[in-house]
C-alpha cells in the first residue's frame, strides 16, 4: 500500500512512514478523492485506502473518496526544509473538473515557492490540463505527467506536449496493453509498471519490452516499476534480468 508522506509523520492523526512509491520520495495531497474516466481507474488504490482510512474514524477522509480540497495542507511543502521530490496528490487528481482554477493556482504557488523540492504532477485529465496550463506557472522545479495505461489513451501524450513543463513524463501503470508506437518527442522520463492488489489485470513482458525500447530510440529515461499482481513482492521488477531505475536529466 502507498503511504502518504508527511514530515514529523502525521497527517490527520495518522503516523506516516516514507513513500513507498519506488519513482518519489515524499506524498503531498491538496486535494483528495477523484472520480473514475478510464480503464485505468478501475481497481483504483487510492479508492481502497481513503475507504479504509474513513472507516477508521479519521476526519480527513470523512467523505471517503468524493473529492475534497484539504485546505490547511496546502502550505505543508514550505515546512519542509529538506529537499525532496514530491508526488502531489497520490491521492487524486489536481485537474478534476471539480477542483477550481483558483485553486489549483494556489498549489502552483506553493510549488514555485518551495524552489528547493521537485513536484511530480500526474493527471488522466489531460484535456483540462492544456486548457488551464497557460494560466499556470511552470517553474523548472514542476514535472508534469499523464497516466497512459493503453492505446486508447494515448492522446493524452499529444496533450501533455503543448505544456510548459520543464520535465514531462508518462505513467504506464498500470499498463493494461500495448502501446503501439509512441512518439516520445519531447517526453523525458517513462514510468511502466503492472497493476498489483486483489483484482489485478494480468500485463505482458512484450509490452514493457516495446515501451524500454522506444524509450531508448529517443534517449527517453525509462524506470520499471513493478510486475504487480496480487503478491507484488514476489514478482519483483527485474526486466530481462535487471533493474530499470532511471530518472530524467534536469540539467538542460
Amino acid at each position: 500500500m502507498y503511504n502518504i508522506l508527511i514530515q514529523n509523520g502525521y497527517e490527520g492523526g495518522i503516523k506516516l512512514s516514507k513513500s513507498r512509491i519506488e519513482w518519489t520520495e515524499r506524498t503531498w495531497n491538496p486535494v483528495t478523492g477523484c472520480t473514475k474516466i478510464s480503464e485505468g481507474c478501475k481497481n483504483c488504490y487510492a479508492e481502497r485506502m481513503a475507504e479504509r482510512i474513513q472507516s477508521m474514524g479519521n476526519e480527513r477522509y470523512r467523505n471517503g473518496f468524493q473529492l475534497t480540497i484539504q485546505h490547511d495542507l496546502l502550505e505543508k511543502p514550505l515546512e519542509w526544509k529538506k529537499p525532496s521530490i514530491i508526488f502531489v496528490n497520490s491521492m487524486s487528481d489536481l485537474f478534476h473538473k471539480d477542483v477550481p482554477l483558483e485553486y489549483i493556482k494556489k498549489v502552483f504557488e506553493v510549488m514555485n515557492k518551495a524552489h528547493w523540492h521537485t513536484f511530480q504532477i500526474l493527471t488522466k485529465r489531460s484535456e483540462r490540463l492544456v486548457e488551464l496550463a497557460p494560466h499556470l506557472e511552470w517553474g523548472k522545479n514542476i514535472w508534469m505527467g499523464v497516466s497512459v495505461e493503453n492505446e486508447r489513451v494515448t492522446n493524452r501524450i499529444d496533450h501533455l506536449k503543448n505544456v510548459p513543463a520543464h520535465i514531462r513524463f508518462l505513467s504506464c501503470e498500470p499498463l493494461l496493453g500495448e502501446l503501439g508506437d509512441i512518439d516520445l518527442t519531447e517526453i523525458h522520463w517513462v514510468i511502466a509498471g503492472g497493476e498489483s492488489g486483489p483484482r489485478s489485470r494480468p500485463i505482458e513482458e512484450s509490452w514493457v519490452i516495446s515501451i524500454r525500447n522506444q524509450c531508448k530510440k529517443y534517449n527517453t529515461a525509462f524506470f520499471f516499476k513493478q510486475w504487480g499482481g496480487t503478491n507484488k513482492k514476489s514478482t519483483g521488477r527485474l526486466l530481462e534480468g535487471r533493474t530499470w531505475d532511471e530518472f530524467p536529466n534536469t540539467s538542460n
